[in-house]
């Protein structure tokens, strides 16, 4: 895995194909692994540059609803669920890495929501996230 400096920062450079493929190496691949199951969970992506974090970050939805935020570091890329304190037993029960359960276990809640955040760099991967998504999108 690279190292755990964000990417992205320049503004006026859009997080296109081309672009991605420069940044994350090797990890491209599990990007379009995630963006073929992203299509076939009816999820949109929104790419915008966010001033506050001074990077661009992909805003995953379904309808209205946040599912997930995604960004880009050094060789791999970050996707990020934030969950509210009453769904903490719904996510511990997932089917997903046991280090991903135990991460969000021990996490620091930001606010009232629990963070639950895979680093991304291979293909087994997507499917802890597809799995979480899953959960994010039926809950109300």
């Amino acid at each position: 895995m690279g190292t755990d400096l964000q990417l992205l920062r320049d503004e006026t450079v859009y997080p296109s194909a081309e672009e991605l493929t420069r940044v994350l190496g090797q990890s491209y691949n599990a990007y379009l692994a995630l963006q073929t199951q992203i299509q076939a969970l009816q999820l949109n992506e929104e790419w915008r540059y966010y001033k506050d974090g001074k990077a661009w970050l992909c805003k995953v939805t379904y309808k209205t609803k946040t599912i997930f935020w995604l960004s880009v570091w050094d060789g791999f890329f970050k996707v990020g669920f934030y969950f509210a304190e009453k769904f903490r037993n719904e996510v511990e029960m997932l089917d997903i890495s046991n280090n991903l359960i135990e991460k969000f276990r021990t996490g620091k809640s930001l606010g009232k929501l629990l963070p639950l955040t895979i680093d991304i760099t291979e293909n087994e991967q997507i499917e802890d996230v597809v799995k979480t998504a899953l959960l994010k999108k039926k809950l109300k």
